[in-house]
């Protein structure tokens, strides 16, 4: 499982004022911490600086990976705060997100088209949110082809079916769990990704219900998920689920992560 980690964004109001003071320390330690949990990829977002985003995604590219040899990325729907961040960024960067959403899809691909650079494909268009798997399968198609016919790699692409809350739609979690298993199976190389916890929105025992999810996703075929490394439980549900369906060779992580005691049930 590729983990981006999702803590360096700036709607986080302590994030925010670390970014406006420039706090290298602390950005710093909110990277080290989140690889040191488990983050492949650490996610910076600076969206709330409207009008200094380039400047601050800069900033923080240079911030984190002068803490951590990591790749960032890069969230952002501002082509111009993108190609900012990427002028100082090292190594592979992924950026956070592309849409069939026709502005941001006209904007970003021109950034994309040609690169190694991996990217988040959202399943969103300009008719709304899909409700039902076929409605995002046919969204992901557009995108996967439309990526592929630029020179983008189809292993470069991570497409999000997008979880929505199944407090408003008791369909919405068996929905998602459907277009992941399809999008793994109808588009060979293509990889899948998502933010989870939104599907437990408005409902009580939020992390009961985000944690089950998972279990379910994992064995849906998800390979990627935007969330917080730090939580602890959450790491172990994955690990747990990727291990008993065989993603785990010879059980080696995690036989390793009990050892190094960072289990916490």
């Amino acid at each position: 499982m590729l983990i981006v980690g999702e803590l360096i964004n700036a709607s986080r109001e302590s994030i925010a004022g670390f970014i406006e003071a420039k706090d290298n320390a602390a950005i710093g330690a909110a990277a080290r911490n989140q690889l040191e949990a488990g983050a492949t990829y650490l996610d910076v977002n600076a969206g709330v600086f409207v009008d200094d985003e380039a400047q601050y995604l800069r900033w923080l590219v240079e911030t984190v990976q002068s803490a951590v040899d990591a790749p960032c990325c890069i969230d952002s729907p501002d082509p111009r705060a993108i190609e900012a961040a990427l002028s100082v960024h090292r190594g592979t960067a992924m950026i956070n997100s592309i849409s069939l959403e026709k502005d941001r899809y006209d904007k970003l691909l021109p950034i994309l088209a040609g690169t190694d650079l991996k990217v988040v494909a959202l399943c969103m268009s300009d008719e709304g949110m899909p409700k039902t798997a076929e409605q995002r399968l046919r969204i992901a198609d557009k995108l996967i082809n439309g990526l592929v016919s630029e020179n983008v790699l189809a292993e470069n692409i991570y497409v999000d079916p997008l979880v929505q809350p199944v407090a408003t739609n008791t369909a919405f979690g068996k929905e998602f769990l459907e277009a992941v298993a399809r999008i793994g199976h109808e588009f060979k190389g293509v990889h899948t990704m998502c933010g989870l916890s939104n599907i437990s929105f408005g409902l009580p025992v939020r992390k009961l219900l985000n944690q089950t999810f998972m279990v379910m996703a994992v064995t849906s075929g998800l390979d990627g998920a935007i969330m917080d490394p730090l939580d602890k439980k959450m790491m172990a549900v994955i690990l747990a689920a990727e291990t008993l369906i065989g993603r785990d060779d010879f059980c080696m992580k995690y036989l390793s992560a009990y050892r190094g005691k960072k289990f916490q049930f």
